[in-house]
């Protein structure tokens, strides 16, 4: 399944880059967000992996994700893992102009290895895109609240 989102945030590239890439804004706008913790390679370069913690409810979910290509302030991609699926995320950040940056998610599960999520990725993508969706416009209002 393959996701594409994309938002125009009123601020310039630099400064939407700048947050982006500061791991310590995540909680800012990614709900569920507990921590970030680098276990291989040097943080924010193509190879590092990290461990990245969410909480939903009583529900904990564990990630490992692997910086495949960081050509940031341009491109942003990304491979993660958990048990039970896969994918690759790639973000692009174009300038349109002097205050304002087009940022789109490209976003690709190659892996859902169980059932019901395989199921309601057939029969419901919504649960997969909305939170992307949510995700981004999080992050719009965050970087522009700056």
């Amino acid at each position: 399944m393959k996701i594409e989102t994309q938002i125009v945030i009123d601020k310039p590239l630099d400064m939407v880059v700048k947050y982006f890439a500061d791991s310590a804004c995540l909680k800012e706008y990614q709900e569920g967000f507990v921590s970030k913790e680098l276990i291989s390679g040097v943080a924010g370069e193509n190879g590092a992996v990290s461990k990245m913690l969410y909480e939903h409810g009583n529900q904990k979910m564990e990630l490992t994700e692997t910086i495949t290509a960081n050509n940031l302030p341009g491109s942003f991609e990304a491979h993660y893992h958990h048990t039970h699926m896969d994918n690759t995320m790639k973000c692009t950040f174009t300038s349109i102009s002097e205050n304002q940056t087009q940022y789109t998610s490209f976003i690709e599960y190659t892996r859902i290895n169980w059932v019901m999520p395989r199921l309601m990725a057939i029969l419901v993508p919504s649960i997969y895109k909305k939170p992307i969706k949510r995700w981004l416009m999080n992050f719009k209002k965050f970087v522009e609240s700056r």
